[in-house]
């Protein structure tokens, strides 16, 4: 076969790239000579991902229970990289922000309307046998869920709603942390104590997650948002695509789980407790969390308002 020019170029580029580095272009050609051929179940690694479902119990329900979570894990790496090329960009656009904030709202898209998973597509029985094996295992310790809140807003939004008037913006990092909404809601429901639930959370990931609020204090959508120049801050799309996202998060991604809770642990004479112990009827419902990612492009009505309604 005759080398072509655009073969001729190519390789001219491969041996700039590998000079540059020291290396010999000719070592690299014979690796690729020599190298098997990309297979699709190596690539996603499908064996390893199929063998990551370890039940507890021999009842079927629980490896639904296990993969559902396991997917939610990773669409929320997903959100977490699409909102880190927003908030590490080296030069943020209009465009950019748009379509990296589409993707994340597709990501939550999927999510919710898959909740059905867990709502229907779970015997209740089954469901309330194998959780008992789980303790103190819970939903609520998913850190990247956490991340994903950190690097969206100001950290003083999601200080729990009783305690901002006292802490306010200029509090620091570490008080406004020691009050984020998510940690009242591990609380015991016969002392007011801190679960062993949070209690774990807190020994793996606080000092983590403490490093990335102070990371993102000015590294965030909410300011990547309040730095745009202000014609590009009325751009509707924008506006519409950034309050989907904080609806996603802060009202419909709740009221899922919330459905969850109420089908599954709802019993009469009385409702049961989930199995990290949380106060998940106080806790779960978003009108009692009253968690705004932008509260500036929300009307008063629709803030007065958060949490009672599907949609806005």
């Amino acid at each position: 076969m005759d080398l072509t020019h655009d073969m001729l170029t190519r390789l001219e580029k491969l041996e700039e790239k590998y000079n540059a580095l020291g290396q010999d272009m000719q070592s690299y050609l014979d690796g690729l000579l020599y190298a098997d051929y990309l297979k699709y179940w190596d690539y996603v690694h499908l064996d390893t991902l199929l063998s990551l479902q370890t039940p507890r119990t021999p009842m079927p329900d629980e490896e639904i229970f296990i993969i559902y979570h396991q997917i939610t894990e990773l669409y929320f790496k997903l959100s977490l990289s699409a909102i880190r090329q927003i908030n590490h960009a080296d030069l943020l656009t209009l465009d950019l922000f748009k379509r990296q904030i589409g993707r994340v709202n597709r990501y939550f898209d999927n999510l919710i309307r898959s909740f059905d998973i867990m709502i229907q597509g779970m015997d209740k029985e089954e469901f309330l046998k194998f959780r008992m094996s789980l303790l103190p295992a819970s939903g609520f310790q998913s850190a990247q869920y956490r991340m994903i809140e950190i690097v969206s807003t100001d950290l003083s939004n999601l200080v729990h709603h009783k305690k901002r008037a006292d802490i306010g913006e200029k509090g620091s990092i570490k008080d406004k942390y020691d009050n984020l909404y998510w940690r009242f809601g591990a609380t015991e429901l016969a002392t007011g104590k801190k679960t062993l639930t949070l209690r774990q959370f807190e020994e793996k990931y606080s000092k983590r997650l403490l490093e990335l609020a102070q990371e993102s204090k000015n590294r965030n959508l909410y300011q990547a948002y309040k730095n745009l120049p202000k014609s590009e801050q009325q751009d509707e799309e924008l506006l519409n695509l950034l309050r989907e996202h904080d609806f996603n998060a802060n009202i419909r991604w709740p009221l899922a789980h919330y459905r969850s809770a109420v089908r599954h642990l709802n019993r009469e004479p009385e409702e049961i407790a989930a199995t990290g112990g949380t106060n998940w009827q106080q806790y779960l419902p978003p009108k009692n969390q009253r968690i705004v990612f932008y509260p500036e492009i929300w009307t008063d009505e629709h803030l007065e308002n958060w949490g009672k309604a599907v949609e806005w």
